[in-house]
């Protein structure tokens, strides 16, 4: 009886730690993703301002299903130089019903050939 019932613990055990495996690997793919992606359009914005390429990125965070506001986007340029920092939560179910909140960030720096057409 105890042999079964370390083994059911063991199974739960297992469960558990497969559940929060599975929903983090989903959520770090979704943000390394997003991040390739912010990097692309940062090397190609061409002759786009800091708010187009802003709002792009807000754009590309909604198409890829990953939970970025407009304020938590900040793009500056000097010359070529481009640097695009990005912040948001995402809620993650590490444990089954109960939602955490996970901080992720990233600074993106990159050059492009031209500098960007600042003329609004």
């Amino acid at each position: 009886m105890i042999s079964l019932l370390k083994k059911l613990v063991s199974l739960a055990l297992v469960a558990l730690a497969a559940n929060a495996t599975w929903h983090l690997f989903l959520a770090y793919s979704a943000h390394y993703k997003f991040r390739d992606a912010v990097r692309y359009a940062a090397q190609n914005r061409g002759e786009k301002s800091d708010d187009d390429l802003r709002d792009q990125i807000v754009d590309i965070a909604s198409d890829a299903d990953v939970p970025v506001q407009p304020a938590g986007v900040v793009v500056t340029h000097e010359g070529i130089a481009t640097e695009v920092t990005v912040s948001y939560t995402r809620p993650i179910e590490i444990v089954p019903n109960r939602m955490s909140n996970w901080s992720f960030s990233f600074v993106i720096d990159t050059f492009v050939p031209q500098p960007p057409n600042t003329v609004k």
